[in-house]
């Protein structure tokens, strides 16, 4: 999605960060494993109620939304076994994070935003500048996802979701989660640079100067593409360690369940 307020990742990444960092408590006292490879369990002999051998335990699937609210459908665990998606399921995603009612909420809250700071002069104030306001930030965030997360990736052959990694040190989980904007899987499972993120952001940014007649120069334009994609940074950190929080402060199940494979 696109924004037109350039302080708004300063203020999102702390906030972000400071509730991510909550997972960080939950993961106990026993040291992560390496971040390339995920904690094993083995034992020598099997016991009653464990795993028979060869069998794993995988995480639960993701939640669709993020403190019962906030979209989460493009979300999948890097764990598994790689499937990927078809067009019609990525036009999908990108329908469902562009016109789900949340986002409704979030475009008032960044008008607010445009009001406070008087953005897009030619809007005006009152209740007629404001409601232009709402109507722009919709637009420019329902462009985005629909650009970033369904026509680029179909055009691209890029999966557009967000591989949750789920283990490892809590710095590298966050670096892993907020570099996720520039490094993408392909339909054919490999991994490149991001193009539908980068190019997506870019093509909503273009469109919105149709709609935002103060903020066409090429300054404005660069700032609020690369706002954007720190927006999306920051989003996919919450959803690396929503299902830390949701288990450690909401008794959830446990996101994080060690791949098990027991040898007789």
């Amino acid at each position: 999605m696109t924004s037109n307020h350039k302080s708004l990742p300063i203020l999102s990444w702390p906030v972000i960060l400071f509730a991510s960092s909550f997972a960080a408590f939950g993961q106990g006292s026993s040291a992560p494993g390496p971040a390339s490879d995920p904690p094993t369990v083995q034992s020598s002999q099997p016991q009653p109620g464990q795993l028979q051998p060869g069998q794993t335990v995988e995480p639960p699937p993701p939640d669709k939304r993020i403190f019962g609210v906030l979209p989460n459908y493009r979300t999948a665990n890097e764990s598994a076994v790689y499937m990927p998606i078809t067009a019609k399921q990525k036009l999908t995603i990108a329908s469902k994070d562009s016109f789900d009612y949340p986002l409704l909420g979030l475009a008032a809250i960044l008008a607010a935003e445009g009001q406070l700071v008087n953005s897009n002069r030619s809007f005006g104030q009152g209740w007629a500048g404001y409601g232009h306001r709402v109507a722009v930030e919709y637009a420019d965030q329902a462009i985005g996802n629909m650009m970033t997360e369904g026509f680029f990736p179909i055009m691209l052959h890029e999966d557009p979701r967000y591989f949750r990694r789920g283990y490892g040190p809590f710095w590298s989980r966050t670096w892993y989660a907020a570099t996720r904007v520039f490094v993408t899987k392909t339909d054919a499972g490999g991994t490149r640079f991001n193009f539908s993120e980068i190019l997506g952001n870019a093509t909503g940014t273009a469109i919105s100067n149709a709609y935002t007649p103060d903020q066409r120069n090429v300054g404005d334009n660069v700032e609020t593409w690369w706002t954007q994609i720190g927006i999306d940074s920051a989003s996919q950190v919450l959803k690396e360690f929503w299902p830390d929080i949701k288990h450690k402060f909401f008794h959830g199940p446990d996101a994080n369940p060690q791949h098990a494979e027991l040898h007789p």
